[in-house]
C-alpha cells in the first residue's frame, strides 16, 4: 500500500471516532469538541482518546497541518474536563485542583459506575494517557503537556501500590475513582515495566533524572520480585509488551527480554507465526493468517507492537507482513458495527483508533 493510500485509511477509521474534522477551517478547529464516543461515560473513554490524541500528533507529523496539533489540544483539554470530574460531572476527583487538576487522577470512562466492569482507574490506562500528554508536548514545544503528565504520575502512584516501600512491594490493577481503595487486588502483568519505561520517558523530556527517580525505584523493586516476565497469549497484551519494548534500552533490560520473548511467542502460537520467505508454500498458509475475532482492536494493538518493535530491523520483513495480515479486512470489521451486526457497538471507537495507529505508528515521534 503507498503512503498516500495508508493516510486515507488511517484519517478513514479516525473519521469514524472523531467525525469529519479534515473539512474544518482553523477557526472551527479552534472551537472543535470531540463528538460523544458511545463506549464511553459521557463520551470519552481514556484509552480510546489517548491513542486519540497520539494519531492526531501523527496527522501533524505526515502532513505539516498546524490543525491536527489545535485538534490534539481540544482533545486533551474535553478529557480533562470530564474524566478528571466525578461522573456527575459538577466536582474534581479528590486530591485534584484548578492548580492541579490531574492531581485526582483520571477516570477509566466506563459506561456503568458500578460492577465487574464499572468505572475506576487503570494504570495502564493512565500511563498511556502520560505517554500522549509526553509527545504532545515534543510535538507542540509546549511543556507544560509534560508537566501534566508528571504531576498525574506522582498522584495516582501510590495508590495502586501496597507495602510500597517494602522490599518486595505489590501492585493493583484497578482502584476505584477516588483512589480510596483497590477494586481488582491482582496484579497486572505490564504494569510494573510499563510504569518504569513511561516515568523515564517523562523525566527524559523534563531534563531531571531525579524527578520520577522514587517512584521509578518502586517499580523497580516489583520487577525484582516478580523475576521473569509472563507471557500471555493475549494478543493486545503480547502487542503492548511489544510496544513498551521498543523503549528498552541498556538499563531497562526488563524490557529487552520481554521484547524478545514476546517474538518467540509469535512465532510459535498457532495460527500467528510469521512465515518466512523460506518456508513452504503449504506450511505458510496454514500459519499467517490472523484468527477470526470479534473484537478487532485486540489484533490492532499486536500489529502495532509488531510494526513498532521491528521497524528498524530490516532482517526480520515476516513480522511486517504478520502486522499487515493481523490488520486483516479492517473495512468490513467496521462496516459491521455501521450495520448493527456487532454485539458490542461500543467497541467501535477503540478499533477505529487502534487501527490507525497500527496503520501508521508515527515514526520516531510516537
Amino acid at each position: 500500500m503507498d503512503k498516500s493510500a495508508e493516510l486515507n485509511d488511517f484519517k478513514y477509521a479516525m473519521h469514524l471516532t472523531y467525525g469529519p474534522f479534515d473539512s474544518l477551517t482553523p477557526s472551527q478547529a479552534a472551537n472543535w469538541h470531540p463528538p460523544e464516543n458511545p463506549g464511553g461515560h459521557r463520551g470519552r473513554y481514556l484509552w480510546t482518546d489517548a491513542f486519540g490524541v497520539l494519531n492526531f500528533l501523527t496527522l501533524h507529523k505526515e502532513t505539516g497541518h498546524q490543525k491536527y496539533l489545535v485538534l490534539a489540544a481540544n482533545l486533551i483539554k474535553t478529557v480533562h474536563s470530564i474524566l478528571g470530574y466525578d461522573r456527575s460531572g459538577k466536582s474534581r476527583l479528590p486530591g485534584a485542583s484548578h492548580q492541579n487538576p490531574l492531581g485526582g487522577g483520571l477516570r477509566i470512562g466506563k459506561v456503568y459506575e458500578k460492577g465487574a466492569d464499572g468505572d475506576g482507574q487503570y494504570h495502564h490506562y493512565l500511563t498511556i494517557w502520560m505517554y500522549a500528554l509526553n509527545r504532545m508536548s515534543i510535538a507542540s514545544g509546549d511543556r507544560t503537556y509534560n508537566d501534566q503528565a508528571i504531576r498525574l504520575a506522582k498522584a495516582i502512584h501510590p495508590h495502586f501500590f501496597t507495602d510500597i516501600k517494602s522490599p518486595a512491594p505489590r501492585m493493583y490493577w484497578k482502584i476505584a475513582v477516588d483512589m480510596s481503595r483497590p477494586l481488582v487486588a491482582s496484579e497486572g502483568n505490564l504494569d510494573a515495566v510499563d510504569g518504569y519505561v513511561v516515568f523515564s520517558l517523562l523525566a527524559a523530556s523534563a531534563g531531571d533524572p531525579s524527578c520520577l527517580a522514587s517512584e521509578m525505584a518502586d517499580y523497580q523493586r516489583v520487577i525484582d520480585r516478580k523475576g521473569k516476565y509472563t507471557l500471555s497469549n493475549d494478543m493486545l497484551d503480547l502487542g503492548m509488551s511489544l510496544w513498551i519494548a521498543q523503549w528498552g534500552s541498556p538499563e531497562h533490560i526488563s524490557a529487552q527480554q520481554m521484547g524478545a520473548r514476546c517474538l518467540e511467542r509469535f512465532e510459535n502460537l498457532p495460527h500467528q507465526a510469521p512465515s518466512s520467505s523460506s518456508s513452504s508454500s503449504s506450511s505458510s498458509s496454514s500459519s499467517s493468517s490472523p484468527p477470526p475475532t470479534h473484537l478487532p482492536f485486540r489484533n490492532f494493538g499486536a500489529s502495532l507492537g509488531l510494526r513498532c518493535y521491528t521497524r528498524d530491523d530490516d532482517n526480520k520483513p515476516e513480522y511486517l507482513t504478520l502486522a499487515r495480515k493481523l490488520r486483516g479486512n479492517w473495512k468490513e470489521a467496521f462496516l459491521r458495527y455501521q450495520r448493527g451486526e456487532e454485539e458490542e457497538e461500543e467497541l467501535q471507537g477503540i478499533s477505529a483508533v487502534m487501527f490507525a495507529a497500527a496503520l501508521i505508528p508515527g515514526g520516531e515521534l510516537l
